[in-house]
């Protein structure tokens, strides 16, 4: 594990006098009464050719601070676009390209095939350590990754020449165990991909952590259709039946479904207290998906039409709100749905910010924090914006940039909290 001060941040130390290092020292969560809690820190991969996690502190206002940059001892990779350029912006097509379960983050390394495990130390959370060497994938670009603490399972998603999804169980103290073989997807893909259509989108665990969800997106210029995966997790157990201390598993066995008026699965969040998930179709919005808990089929229960869209594609839950924010890596604009038909609720405009566009973001007590990868021309960074005021009520309150830690190929987001 290396981890770098960037100049950014170093440079800026250098300047102050001791009273005000201090004072400027990573902030973490005070006691907020009975509201939301605050997030600790947020994570992202710089996704470069040597890759790495970002890591910054988030203060008890909600803000953001410099923080750290650790290797994930991988490589970073880019997909490509229909004219087979960089397609950067979103450079790995998918949404959750790190995922954090317990006191662990998990990252992919799209260059290498490769996922890398880092602990997070409980006294500072922008302070990573690698936990033994990253594990090789059986299938090429990992490009999303999700995580069960329940299970200690871990599971990744490929999207180039050999698609599918492949699992491995973790422990905090011997880290990652060899991945197991992988669930194909004939995606009839290259490596790397050419999309953003036609690619893995995200994996994630259900609310319980007792299936694996998948999104794939479809590609209508081609009228191939896109689908939405579900496979169970098979239980350990110590029966005599089962074997002492056998580990849980994710079954081969898929439960494939394409869910009506949906084309382009994107970003999806399981909604608290329903067996829904809100997914995002950059064909059109997003739309509601039911996903019946014995079989894993999911079918269509509500859409959204998001008006003057260029692609709809990642999603965040708040808690604070009760409501779903979506982005569009080509519109810099915040979007509100309703969990319940989709509908849109408020929109906030962030083009005074000078983003190009949002991509993943994640939701964090009565916040919420999207990364803006840039354009080669503006610069990175990360939108903080203050829901606390409840549906309706979103403003910005910080745009931090990242000039030095991360670029225009920068994927992902995760919060500790």
């Amino acid at each position: 594990m290396l981890s770098i001060p960037r100049p950014w941040l170093f440079a800026t130390l250098l300047s102050l006098t001791p009273g005000v290092i201090g004072a400027l020292s990573p902030t973490f969560p005070q006691p907020r009464g009975t509201g939301p809690a605050v997030g600790r820190a947020v994570y992202f991969i710089t996704n470069d050719e040597s890759n790495a996690v970002v890591a910054l502190p988030i203060g008890h206002d909600g803000k953001l601070s410099p923080g750290s940059v650790t290797l994930t001892d991988g490589t970073g990779a880019v997909a490509l676009n229909g004219n087979n350029q960089p397609a950067t912006p979103d450079a790995l097509v998918s949404q959750s390209a790190l995922t954090i379960s317990g006191d662990a983050i998990f990252a992919v390394n799209a260059g290498s095939n490769t996922l890398s495990m880092l602990a997070i130390s409980p006294s500072d959370p922008t302070q990573l350590t690698l936990v033994g060497k990253p594990v090789s994938i059986p299938g090429e670009f990992p490009n999303t990754v999700g995580a069960s603490s329940k299970h200690n399972l871990v599971c990744v998603g490929t999207t180039g020449a050999r698609a599918g999804i492949a699992c491995s169980s973790f422990s905090a103290s011997r880290g990652l165990s060899p991945m197991d073989e992988l669930r194909p997807f004939d995606l009839g893909q290259t490596t790397p991909p050419v999309g953003p259509t036609n690619t893995v989108s995200q994996v994630f665990f259900s609310a319980n952590e007792d299936t694996l969800f998948a999104t794939v997106k479809g590609n209508p210029a081609a009228n191939k259709t896109g689908f939405f995966s579900a496979f169970p997790v098979k239980r350990g157990g110590s029966t005599c039946s089962q074997g002492a201390g056998k580990r849980a598993t994710v079954s081969r066995v898929e439960q494939r479904s394409m869910p009506g008026d949906t084309a382009v699965l994107f970003g999806s969040q399981t909604v608290p207290g329903t067996h829904n998930v809100f997914a995002t179709d950059a064909a059109f919005g997003a739309a509601i998906l039911a996903v019946d808990p014995r079989s894993g089929r999911a079918t269509t229960v509500a859409t959204g039409k998001v008006s003057g869209q260029v692609a709809t594609c990642w999603v965040t839950i708040s808690l604070a709100t009760g409501t779903a924010f979506v982005t569009d890596v080509g519109m810099n604009r915040l979007v509100e749905m309703s969990l319940k038909d989709a509908s849109i609720l408020s929109q906030l405009d962030l083009s005074g910010n000078g983003d190009p566009g949002l991509i993943d973001l994640r939701a964090a007590g009565n916040f919420i924090y999207a990364l803006s990868p840039g354009n080669g021309t503006t610069k990175a960074a990360v939108t903080v914006v203050d829901v606390s005021g409840r549906s309706g009520s979103a403003v910005m309150v910080q745009h931090f940039g990242l000039d030095g830690a991360a670029g225009r190929r920068a994927m992902g987001m995760a919060v500790l909290v």
